[in-house]
């Protein structure tokens, strides 16, 4: 297993991008701003996305694994790996769902806590009703997690 960190050509990886986040704009809003982190084992089976959002905060945009490849754990390193990447940098990492049962779950089994939400954040945001097992998505929840 292989995790690098992708200074160029960032957007060869919006098909999977697009898994957690549905509209390319929104991508395009912090794609390059962000740091890219591509986890490879024999073949690319996660990405995520990392945002610097103040001196001591950064925030998890985007972490999506090749649908195949669900439950075998990629997520979850790769949140591991990103958490010990920034625990130097920053004392709090957050991260943005919506709220749906099994996603806030995956959070918090990785060490995430529920901080605070937004919202209509979704139906703001998009122009097209989201569901997410099952459960439309219409707040933002937060979760954070202490480096």
């Amino acid at each position: 297993m292989e995790i690098k960190i992708i200074n160029e050509n960032k957007k060869q990886f919006i098909d999977l991008l697009l898994l957690a986040d549905e509209s390319e704009a929104m991508i395009d809003k912090y794609l390059e701003r962000g740091d890219l982190f591509a986890l490879y084992d024999n073949g690319l089976k996660s990405v995520c996305v990392v945002t610097r959002e103040s001196s001591d905060t950064c925030e998890l945009k985007n972490i999506a694994t090749c649908e195949k490849w669900h439950g075998m754990g990629y997520g979850g390193r790769l949140i591991q790996y990103i958490g010990e990447f920034y625990r130097d940098k920053y004392k709090t990492m957050i991260v943005g769902t919506g709220e749906a049962p099994s996603i806030i779950r995956f959070y918090e089994k990785n060490g995430f806590c529920l901080s605070h939400r937004i919202h209509n954040f979704f139906t703001d945001n998009y122009d097209h009703v989201m569901f997410e097992d099952g459960v439309q998505l219409v707040d933002m929840v937060y979760l954070k997690k202490e480096l």
